[in-house]
């Protein structure tokens, strides 16, 4: 085929382009996954601790499909049940925090960790000679603002908020800490 040759997938010019009315929306299309995947959905996105119907209402499931699964998440260290009439459940952190650090440990070999870990460390410190201060929180956003403008600030402080958690998440994987299969310095679950 060359440049002069028209494809026979080409629609006829006299055929009626598609009526886009007619398409699902694609919110719907989007929405589902099983009972199990859109709870967990929900339970990740969790701030505070909450009753087990509204659980169920954001997963569209009912109550007590909501309330077997959310004891299967707590037995399994993913939801904390807070004890109070009525239940609720809340996010477990510690468990997304366990979950990163074993995700690094299975993605970087020790040495790949450490250099990262390095990397980080320096641009840390670079921030707190360039704000001339322990940690983001004792920056003030308006005191700064006289040299930059705040957006720029607050960008580098969000940064360096993010550098400070990566730092303690790879420290911990090089710790080993929280690690699941067995051996020194691990928790054999």
């Amino acid at each position: 085929m060359d440049l002069t040759d028209v494809p026979d997938d080409i629609p006829d010019s006299g055929e009626k382009p598609p009526d886009f009315d007619e398409w699902d929306d694609p919110e719907e299309v989007f929405k589902g996954g099983s009972t199990k995947e859109r709870l967990l959905d929900v339970v990740m996105q969790l701030r505070d601790p909450t009753k087990v119907s509204t659980i169920a209402q954001r997963a569209e499931c009912d109550t007590e499909t909501a309330r077997d699964y959310l004891e299967w998440f707590a037995e399994m260290g993913i939801v904390r049940e807070v004890p109070g009439r009525p239940v609720r459940y809340e996010r477990n952190d510690s468990y997304l925090r366990w979950r990163r650090v074993e995700r690094i440990r299975t993605l970087f070999s020790e040495e790949e960790i450490v250099h990262e870990l390095s990397k980080v460390v320096e641009t840390l410190e670079e921030y707190r000679e360039q704000f001339d201060a322990e940690t983001p929180d004792d920056v003030s956003l308006v005191e700064e603002s006289h040299e930059t403008s705040i957006e720029e600030t607050w960008e580098a402080l969000s940064e360096w908020k993010t550098l400070e958690r990566r730092a303690k998440l790879l420290d911990a994987a090089r710790r080993d800490e929280g690690a699941s299969s067995g051996g020194t310095g691990r928790i054999n679950a």
